[in-house]
């Protein structure tokens, strides 16, 4: 008997308390009925996304963090503007801080009659809210297929054989069938957070699109503070049984998440961590390097990709269950973000993407613990062909806990936990900074005081009309 079936008639038997579970978790029913293809690179995407735009009869949601002004963007937006005249309704999201130029690349898409909205420009009324970007990358057309990836629309991705530039690693799906209207709503709901909400026309009817194959999957459309994936991600963390092999582009990580992380392996499961071993950011990467020593000393086996930019965001547990999408495991993609992802469960699917990442491995560097600083032998390795990296130097400074800036900071300051001597570096460089700009306050009070009191200022002000607007709201209203 499975340890979640109570046994008793008319309870739920484990299946069905597991789906409960899940739906509730990530906020997403399983679709059954699809047919998906594991698109890898830009070599497989790009054309698939382009013949999939080519063919649209009807509608097109094409919502993606960056849209570059370089020649793949602009192949996209003719693309998209030659289905506009045709008379198909073209609808495009654009992160505002990941695309620039982006008036003078959709002029030909506006002119031609599809509509083009920027996701939070920079407001006088908004003060920090800056920091919540929609980082999706989604496309529905017709509501018949539909793509999600970690893929922008950038020839970064192609990479540069002239300049001896890799193309971006990166992993996307092509998706058929009844789950394609679902990324179409949640294009509606992002839509309608920015401007006058899509007619409920525009959508394709729920149940309105024929089964295609047998893949049953999610769509986890996450918004700011709702968490969907940041829970998800623990509770399959939690239920893995034998592997957990994860794919991060910007991996800082959180604490809950790595706890969960360090207590599957301590269980023995086979967790294991591919990050870039080179990042387009930098201090990214640092920060990711910080949380090596948590995760390798709880059994966690941590690779770095040896090629060009490694920027996939994937999951696999077991033998049936997958993720891919835009998430990250860090802060910014959990919790303020939009994001979108696709929970596959489908053994055939989590095959090809185990392959996959095996393929990836054969590409990286394993890191392990350095015996003389840690006083203890390597731990031992099941795979001692993959060639290691011996975490010292900058990596090695940070010890177990120091999972980012904030949270080693807090701890100094809260003493909540008891730090390690290798996060002496990173304290001492923040503690530096802060004497560096307290000289800086007193031999200059001027430099901080008008900044400071611009934006004390500029919140002030914010802050007041926003109780205003309340208030006239209550009173139109009632009590």
């Amino acid at each position: 008997m499975d340890r979640f079936d109570t046994g008793r008639a008319g309870e739920p038997g484990a299946s069905q308390l597991a789906e409960r579970v899940l739906a509730r978790t990530a906020g997403a029913p399983l679709i059954g009925g699809n047919a998906v293809q594991v698109l890898k690179d830009a070599a497989e995407n790009f054309p698939a996304w382009l013949a999939a735009l080519r063919r649209a009869e009807r509608s097109v949601f094409f919502e993606c963090y960056i849209f570059e002004n370089d020649a793949l963007g602009r192949e996209f937006v003719t693309t998209l503007a030659e289905r506009a005249r045709a008379g198909v309704a073209v609808r495009v999201i654009y992160d505002w801080l990941g695309t620039s130029r982006a008036r003078s690349l959709f002029r030909p898409l506006v002119e031609a009659g599809g509509e083009v909205r920027a996701f939070n420009p920079p407001r006088l009324g908004s003060p920090i809210g800056w920091l919540t970007r929609d980082h999706r990358k989604v496309i529905a057309v017709d509501g018949r297929i539909g793509f999600v990836s970690g893929l922008c629309v950038s020839a970064r991705w192609r990479g540069d054989p002239r300049r001896r530039l890799d193309a971006w690693r990166d992993t996307g799906l092509e998706i058929r069938g009844p789950a394609v209207p679902e990324l179409e709503r949640a294009f509606g709901e992002v839509w309608a957070a920015i401007g006058a909400p899509l007619p409920q026309t525009a959508l394709t009817a729920p149940g309105s699109i024929q089964d295609e194959g047998g893949v049953a999957l999610r769509v986890i459309a996450s918004a700011p503070s709702s968490g969907r994936i940041l829970r998800l991600d623990q509770l399959v963390a939690a239920g893995a049984r034998e592997r957990l092999w994860l794919t991060d582009a910007y991996f800082v990580g959180i604490t809950p998440y790595v706890h969960a992380l360090c207590a599957a392996a301590n269980d023995g499961v086979d967790v294991r961590l591919l990050v870039p071993g080179a990042s387009d950011l930098p201090v990214v990467r640092r920060l990711s390097r910080a949380g090596y020593r948590a995760l390798l000393e709880s059994g966690v086996r941590v690779f770095e990709w040896s090629g060009s930019m490694l920027h996939a965001k994937t999951a696999i547990s077991d033998d049936n269950w997958a993720r891919v999408g835009s998430t990250n495991l860090n802060f910014a993609s959990f919790l303020t973000n939009y994001e979108l992802d696709v929970a596959i469960e489908d053994e055939r699917v989590v095959e090809t993407m185990a392959r996959m990442y095996e393929e990836d491995l054969g590409h990286a560097t394993e890191i392990v613990l350095n015996r003389r600083r840690m006083g203890r032998p390597v731990k031992a390795m099941s795979r001692p062909e993959h060639p290691r990296r011996v975490l010292s130097g900058s990596a090695g400074r940070a010890a177990a806990g120091a999972l980012s800036v904030g949270a080693t900071v807090g701890a100094a300051l809260t003493n909540r936990r008891v730090l390690g001597p290798a996060e002496a570096s990173l304290l001492g460089t923040v503690g530096l900074i802060l004497l560096l700009v307290a000289a800086a306050a007193v031999a200059w009070p001027e430099v901080l005081a008008w900044p400071l009191a611009l934006i004390a200022t500029w919140v002030g002000v914010v802050m007041l009309d926003r109780a205003r607007r309340l208030r006239r709201a209550r009173k139109r209203d009632g009590p």
